[in-house]
């Protein structure tokens, strides 16, 4: 009799600790039909357990994945073995809102997801257990830290004054697209963009007029970037452009227009109107090129070409008619 009464007493628990456990418990037999739904799922879907039991999870739950749950419970029946769903291969399963204060940004709660096979006294695999785990703090934490590191890599990339790539990381696109037409031999070109006379400029106006002149003409060129072109500061007055599958004459094209963009612009300082032009450099990479320091000497030849040419001008190696 005391065996009994304890026997009792330990069902009751397990009875009460999966209906307040602060996790989701759903089990399933071999067709899908829910045979367990705790206070957990009835909380979060409205639905209580006397309603559901005996129902097909997939027909109470159209919006549910269902081909590939059911891979994967399949699965869990065939080999008898526990999967895992986590929230980072897909965020939710159950799409139940999130109630949560502190992650009240996500507009769902955040899963992961554990699938059980469960024996029956004959040692056959004829129901799956689902448990339902909350893991949206985790999910929002993991999150935000992420960006805030996409954020820190942009800031370590980027140059301050024009918003460009900053002369390491650019360097290295030259890198990578000198690597890239080694092995595919698509035409590539590089563009150099020289600010013509900013000595004088920063003599006569100031340093802080000259930071401006830069910043005016690096707006502009951010306009004409094209989704594969990569901008970056090269140094000083000169900022620079990789131009993807581009050649020669399709790099002079563009290179004109940004030139006579910024022939006709204007900005203002002091209460002053301060107009600029610049002298542009192009090379398209050939075979002849053995390394990327020579195709950076090869577009500063053409650029040197272009200021003893009067400036205001676009240049390329070798010349066009």
């Amino acid at each position: 009799m005391p065996n009994d009464l304890d026997a009792m007493n330990e069902l009751h628990w397990l009875i009460d600790m999966v209906q307040t456990i602060e996790v989701g418990l759903v089990v399933l037999d071999r067709n899908f039909n829910i045979q367990l739904w705790n206070g957990f799922m009835e909380n979060h879907s409205g639905v209580s357990p006397n309603d559901i039991k005996g129902d097909n999870l997939f027909q109470r739950f159209p919006a549910l994945p269902e081909q590939w749950l059911k891979q994967k419970m399949e699965s869990v029946f065939l080999l008898k073995n526990q999967a895992f769903i986590s929230w980072e291969q897909r965020p939710y399963v159950f799409k139940f809102k999130n109630y949560r204060p502190i992650t009240g940004r996500a507009e769902f709660m955040y899963q992961n997801i554990t699938l059980l096979p469960l024996a029956s006294l004959t040692g056959q695999i004829s129901h799956i257990s689902m448990i339902v785990y909350d893991v949206t703090d985790m999910a929002i934490n993991k999150m935000q830290l992420e960006a805030v590191g996409d954020k820190l890599q942009q800031h370590n990339q980027t140059d301050a004054l024009t918003l460009l790539l900053n002369r390491r990381h650019w360097l290295q696109q030259v890198q990578l697209h000198y690597e890239q037409f080694a092995r595919y031999h698509e035409p590539v070109s590089m563009m150099m963009i020289n600010l013509d006379h900013l000595k004088q400029l920063n003599e006569s106006k100031g340093h802080v007029a000259g930071d401006r002149a830069i910043q005016h003409v690096a707006h502009i060129l951010k306009k004409h970037l094209r989704d594969t072109d990569i901008g970056g500061r090269f140094g000083g007055e000169t900022l620079g452009i990789m131009l993807s599958q581009t050649d020669n004459t399709a790099a002079f094209t563009q290179a004109e227009q940004i030139r006579r963009d910024i022939e006709q612009a204007e900005f203002s300082y002091n209460n002053q109107t301060v107009k600029v032009t610049v002298s542009i450099g192009i090379y398209q990479l050939d075979d002849e090129l053995n390394s990327p320091d020579k195709w950076l000497d090869k577009v500063d030849e053409a650029l040197a070409l272009a200021k003893v040419s009067g400036r205001n001008c676009v240049k390329t190696l070798p010349a066009l008619s």
